[in-house]
């Protein structure tokens, strides 16, 4: 049955290429209004999404004559090509009259459909950069070419909207959203534009975000993604003096709260769930020159607790695993922690590579890149190949979760089922901390329903300029964290140290180390202590 349907989906695939490349799809998107552009959006309102070059470029430095007749480009410099995103690294004093040229070459060259200059995302971004860049791209124009401008961008946003229920991406459509938004108030189409985009952006809030606004994805990348298009799209009503709808604001409230307590309260990017490092400070200023203030002063948000004083932070995953559909970017570390000392990982998980190297993305997710328990090699997730992501197949539930937030005394408990089905076992954690002596003190619990005997380990992953090392006696691990000093002990199991590989910078990897805890589960409860001292 697998097979015939994906036959068919095939089939249905190829018919639904042909149609829109046909022309009667063309005449479709082609009916536009005749409205002018009349609200011109400031680029600036872009640079929390764009990477702006410190060194602008004149349009006369790009080939013009052949631009879009080089085939020899990657996918990457394909798309960011065809996303027109550089055009915000273009010096204002570049020719608008060549800049206007570009623009009519590709015009003259992607008139129609094709799937590849007119996929989903790529259409979204350019139509967004034609329109901020309005200094160059429209100004000072003759009229035939701004009344090709004004029905090329018409164009594609019909075929958005046309496409945005298939398009499979959240993200894409969110991004899609937002341009088919700033189209109605550029062309002050409220009717066609302006109330279908509105809409769609409460539709896609309510289906990705939970009752508190936290993605159900569990994601802290998206939670930001998300944050900085919201606020984007929020602006860009403000400057063209119409009313923002009051779901927006809404949402930018809860998804601010989030935002201010994964990030803003510990100024730190904490390494769960598709996070890499990160480069928020340059949001931060984003948000502190447009007045935008967030304050959460929770311990437990989105299935994360963070505890923490001027000196220290302790972070743990304690949230179930999301539906199978938000899975994408989730990794399996349940009870994993990390751990910050004056601004410095202590304890970290080792990052997330995204699914362009499936391999290096599956390795990421699993449980052993965590600083957590895994039993017999196995993670406490499954997950399925689909297309190039790997998605949850059996996911876990959180059990129980306990948390002691005092001066003196810290402490988080809370257990798992992820390991239930296969091993009849519970995964249970405590993690205590003693702030006068810089003292954290962890007890790991297997509670098993059936005598068995299997192999478990328990990770702590370091940062790659982190040193470890050994001594003499075989029961002490040595931790050089900068000019810190801190010890690792477990007397009753044995400890080594392990090669691994860390993927907190996105798209690459480095080596990096573990300490590692190893031993057979023999009792019906096995508990495996350990410390973590400074010295």
């Amino acid at each position: 049955m697998i097979y015939i349907s994906r036959f068919f989906f095939k089939i249905f695939d190829q018919i639904r290429k042909f149609y829109l490349r046909s022309n009667f799809y063309d005449k479709k998107i082609s009916k536009i209004n005749n409205n002018e552009f009349i609200y011109r959006p400031s680029p600036h309102l872009l640079s929390s999404l764009i990477k702006y070059q410190k060194k602008k470029f004149k349009i006369e430095d790009f080939s013009l004559d052949d631009i879009w007749n080089n085939k020899n480009l990657s996918t990457k410099d394909y798309n960011n090509l065809n996303n027109f995103y550089w055009f915000f690294s273009l010096d204002l004093k570049s020719s608008k009259k060549n800049t206007q040229l570009v623009i009519k070459n590709w015009i003259n060259h992607n008139n129609k459909y094709n799937d590849k200059s007119w996929s989903f995302d790529l259409t979204a971004k350019r139509i967004i950069a034609w329109l901020s860049n309005h200094n160059l791209t429209y100004e000072n124009c003759d009229e035939k070419y701004r009344n090709h401008f004004n029905v090329m961008i018409q164009k594609q946003t019909n075929h958005l909207i046309n496409e945005i229920n298939k398009s499979e991406l959240v993200d894409d459509k969110l991004i899609g959203c937002a341009s088919i938004i700033l189209v109605g108030l550029c062309y002050q189409d409220e009717k066609k534009y302006l109330s279908f985009g509105s809409n769609l952006l409460k539709k896609i809030s309510k289906i990705t975000l939970d009752n508190y606004g936290f993605p159900k994805s569990r994601s802290i990348k998206q939670l930001i993604f998300y944050l900085k298009y919201f606020i984007l799209i929020r602006e860009w009503f403000k400057e063209s003096q119409i009313s923002v709808p009051e779901h927006i604001d809404e949402t930018i409230y809860y998804l601010g709260q989030g935002y201010a307590f994964v990030w803003q309260n510990i100024k730190s990017d904490i390494l769960y769930n598709g996070n890499n490092i990160s480069d928020n400070d340059n949001f931060d200023n984003y948000l502190k020159r447009l007045g935008y203030k967030f304050k959460n002063e929770n311990q437990d948000v989105g299935g994360y607790i963070i505890l923490k004083n001027k000196k220290i932070c302790l972070t743990m995953d304690v949230g179930s695993s999301p539906n199978s559909a938000f899975s994408k970017d989730y990794q399996s570390g349940a009870l994993s922690f990390e751990v910050i000392s004056n601004g410095k990982k202590l304890i970290s998980n080792c990052g997330y590579h995204k699914e362009n190297n499936i391999k290096l993305n599956s390795i990421s997710k699993s449980s052993a890149a965590q600083s957590t328990l895994v039993i017999d090699d196995n993670s406490s997730c499954k997950f399925s190949k689909i297309d190039k992501s790997w998605i949850i197949n059996k996911g876990l539930k959180i059990l129980k979760k306990n948390t002691v937030f005092e001066k003196n005394y810290w402490k988080i408990n809370s257990s798992h089922d992820g390991y239930q089905k296969r091993y009849k076992a519970i995964h249970e954690r405590e993690i205590e901390f003693f702030p006068e002596k810089l003292t954290f003190v962890g007890t790991d619990k297997i509670i098993k329903k059936i005598n068995a005997n299997y192999k478990f380990d328990i990770r702590f992953h370091v940062e790659p300029n982190v040193k470890l090392m050994k001594t003499q006696d075989n029961k002490t691990i040595l931790i050089q964290l900068d000019d810190e000093g801190w010890k690792f002990t477990c007397d009753n199991y044995d400890i080594n140290i392990d090669n691994g590989l860390y993927f907190g910078i996105k798209n690459s990897y480095t080596e990096n180390q573990n300490i590692f805890i190893s031993g057979i589960s023999n009792n019906q409860i096995e508990s495996i202590m350990w410390e973590i001292k400074k010295i």
